[in-house]
Formats: structure tokens, C-alpha cells, sequence
């Protein structure tokens, strides 16, 4: 075996990744399960968990299955890797005598459809086991088996046009390849922002304007408050799926829309709805898609350059028995080394996010007042089984929405701010 340091630093980073984060997981488990307990009065009275051994049994069961599948992923990769399966890829790909663009798309195609064929049964097992059993799945297997083939097929136009884009690049720009990538990124990111919601997502679901009725007029009592004109605002079958809640936004321009679950729409009380929807209604009128979507380019950008150098690192091809010709065998060996710094770069996206979330609560509360938003996030918290006590390390890693009891907390603050600026006459207290 060449370069034995190399191929020890590779391993170490990758099993010692996944140990970090399953101990960050595990902790985040038992402080969970500590904090629950001690306030079990504040669930019952403010979220009205009364029974949290439910609570308790989803977080535990979920993060073990998830962590379980994380550890089975590495070991077949690290296996793949180190029996010979990439080099022998290599060999029977070069030996088609295609250019190494065709290869490398054949390449990445069979990495999706490998990927898939992996995650399938946990797939099931979550979906008809766990999901089931605490009665959030809604899917049959025929919606199963149609979203699984949509998906990949999905997956497999993307990896063909982009993975074979990136080759291109390499192939003409040996030095800019990462900046002609990066570009290719920024503006795949854009064009997601239209074709997302247009025609991608109504593959999967069918959504339904909000034209008339009680909603209708919810919708623009908020938009009248919150000084927009009113846009497209649609529901979304999610119920066919999953009975869990949710809402958001995406697009700019002509093409924003906010989306709402019909599981929320049909679960929650229309002040409740109006407070969610001034939540999205904050994330247009604060710029925060724009200010997202440059914090992921910058961020981009960073991976890029981090991916070009390795690219064109002989040591990585020699390492693993790959002639330096196979860039595509290259890229994705450079993507498992650059994975694991993403990972621990995820803070720094998720401060950002986090800032953003709690201005939209904020502006939800000056719109429609802090109570109808205190309610949604209960709402949510209740019927999604919410781990509303994450470990602050844990939290730091993978959280982008503030814990709903911060959030609380925080509205609650407000409120009797506002309520004491109210009972002054709008006047200020005058500081000691």
C-alpha cells in the first residue's frame, strides 16, 4: 500500500468525524432525556405534552436508527474503497475507451443509483416502521415506490448534466476549474429558486392556491398588516405523506410563493396560521433568502477551491491504485475529504440562519402579536415530537430554527415588553 500516512489521515478523519458527531448525538440524547423530566410541568402546561414518554421514545428511536445507518454507511464505504471496488470501476470504465467526460457521467450515475439502493431499506424501515408506529406516515407503498423512482430519476438527470459540466471544466480549465464550478453552482442555486416550486416539487405534490374563504381572508389580513399586497400563498398535500406540520418559502420575484401544509392549515387555529405565515412573510421582507443564498455561495466557494486542489493532488490517485486520468474517481475521493470540513463549518451557516429565524418571530410578533405565534410553536412542537431540549453543542451543529423554548422565551419577552411600554404610555424607563 502507497502513501500508508495518507491513507491512515483519510480514515482517521472519516471514522473520527462520525464519532464526533455520534457522541454529540448521544449527549444531545441524555441531557434531552434529563430536561424533559425536570420540566415536565412547562411541556404539560405550555405544550401540552402531558404524556412525554412518547417524546422521549421518537427522539431516542430516531437518532439510533439514524446514527446506525451513518455508521453501516461508512463501513461499506470504507470496505468499496479499501477491497478494490474504485479501482476496479476505474479500470472497467477506462477500458470502454470513452472520453473521460462519458466516463465520468457513467461514473456518478452509478454512485446515485449504488446511493439509492443502499438507503432504500432504511428508507422503508423508517417510513413503515418508525414513522408508523408514532402515526406520522400517511404513504402507501405504491406513493412509496413512485416517489422512489421519481427521485432517482430526478437525481440522475442533475448528476449527468452537473457531474459531466464539472469534467468539462476540468477538462478545459485545469487551473479555473473550481471558479467555472463555483459559477455553475451560483447559478444552478438561482435557477432551483424557479424551478423548484414550479416543476420540480408539483411532480411530488399538488398544490392549491388559497383563493377564497376563511383562509383567504386570514392571508390577507396578514398581508394588509405586515404592508404587502397579496401573493401567491398555496396548500400543499403534504397529509399524503406524513401527518407532521410544516410551512415555507421560496422564490423571488414573480415567482415567491409562501407554502402551507394542509396538515397545518387543517390542525391549527386561524390566528395560529396567520402568526406562521407572518413568519415567512419576514423571511421576503428581511432579504433573508438573499442573505441565505450568499452566506451557501461564500461558503461554496470555500469547497470549491478546497475540492481543485485536491483534484490535482497525485498522491490521492496513487494512493488508491487510480490513474490521475480518472478525475471523476478523483472529485469523489476529494468530496469525502472536504465532506467531514463541511460538517464542522455547519456552525457558521447555522448562526446566520438562527439570526434570521429570530427576526421572523420577531416580525411575526409586531405584526400579529407575540400570542399567535407562541401557539403555532407549540403547536408544532407537539404534534411534529419535537425534541424541545437539544444539548447546546448538538444544537450548535444542527439546528438552523432556534429550540422552540428559546423561541418562547424570546416572544415572551417581547410581549411583556411591549405590554410594559404600553402600561408607561409608550414612554421609557428611565435607567437607575
Amino acid at each position: 500500500m502507497q502513501y500508508p500516512e495518507l491513507h491512515a489521515a483519510f480514515v482517521v478523519l472519516l471514522v473520527g468525524t462520525q464519532a464526533f458527531f455520534t457522541a454529540l448525538a448521544v449527549l444531545n440524547v441524555q441531557h434531552a432525556d434529563r430536561l424533559v423530566d425536570r420540566n415536565a410541568a412547562w411541556l404539560a402546561d405550555t405544550l401540552g405534552i402531558d404524556d412525554h414518554n412518547e417524546l422521549h421514545d421518537y427522539h431516542r428511536l430516531t437518532t439510533a436508527f439514524s446514527e446506525l445507518q451513518s455508521w453501516i454507511g461508512l463501513a461499506v464505504l470504507l470496505v468499496v474503497l479499501y477491497a478494490g471496488a474504485l479501482e476496479w470501476a476505474v479500470g472497467l470504465l477506462t477500458a470502454t475507451g470513452l472520453s473521460t467526460v462519458l466516463q465520468g457521467v457513467g461514473f456518478f450515475a452509478g454512485l446515485v443509483v449504488a446511493t439509492q439502493l443502499f438507503s432504500l431499506p432504511f428508507s422503508i424501515v423508517s417510513t413503515f416502521g418508525i414513522e408508523e408506529v408514532f402515526d406520522f406516515n400517511q404513504q402507501t407503498p405504491r406513493l412509496f415506490a413512485r416517489d422512489t423512482l421519481l427521485t432517482l430519476g430526478i437525481s440522475l438527470v442533475f448528476t449527468a448534466v452537473l457531474g459531466g459540466a464539472v469534467l468539462v471544466f476540468i477538462s478545459a480549465l485545469p487551473t479555473l476549474w473550481p471558479l467555472a464550478a463555483w459559477l455553475l453552482f451560483v447559478v444552478f442555486s438561482l435557477v432551483m429558486q424557479v424551478l423548484y416550486p414550479r416543476v420540480i416539487a408539483p411532480l411530488f405534490n399538488d398544490f392549491d392556491p388559497v383563493e377564497s374563504g376563511e383562509l383567504r381572508d386570514a392571508v390577507e389580513d396578514v398581508f394588509e398588516r405586515a404592508g404587502f399586497s397579496t401573493s401567491d400563498i398555496y396548500t400543499m398535500d403534504a397529509s399524503r405523506r406524513s401527518s407532521q406540520l410544516n410551512a415555507y418559502f421560496i422564490g423571488f420575484g414573480s415567482t415567491k410563493r409562501v407554502v402551507l401544509f394542509d396538515t397545518l392549515v387543517e390542525s391549527m387555529e386561524i390566528p395560529e396560521l396567520q402568526g406562521v405565515l407572518a413568519h415567512e412573510l419576514a423571511h421576503w421582507k428581511e432579504a433573508h433568502i438573499w442573505k441565505q443564498f450568499a452566506g451557501s455561495a461564500v461558503r461554496m466557494g470555500v469547497v470549491f477551491a478546497a475540492l481543485g486542489a485536491l483534484v490535482a493532488f497525485e498522491p490521492l490517485y496513487t494512493a488508491f491504485g487510480i490513474p490521475e486520468t480518472a478525475t471523476y474517481a478523483g472529485l469523489l475521493l476529494a468530496a469525502l475529504i472536504v465532506g467531514p470540513v463541511l460538517q464542522f463549518t455547519a456552525p457558521l451557516a447555522n448562526r446566520l440562519s438562527l439570526k434570521h429565524e429570530r427576526e421572523a418571530d420577531a416580525f411575526a410578533a409586531d405584526v400579529m402579536g407575540a400570542e399567535p405565534m407562541i401557539d403555532a410553536l407549540a403547536r408544532l412542537a407537539t404534534e411534529n415530537l419535537a425534541n424541545p431540549f437539544p444539548h447546546p453543542w448538538y444544537a450548535t451543529f444542527h439546528y438552523s430554527h432556534p429550540p422552540i423554548p428559546e423561541r418562547i422565551r424570546l416572544l415572551e419577552a417581547r410581549e411583556d415588553a411591549s405590554e410594559e411600554s404600553t402600561d408607561l404610555g409608550g414612554a421609557t424607563p428611565a435607567n437607575d
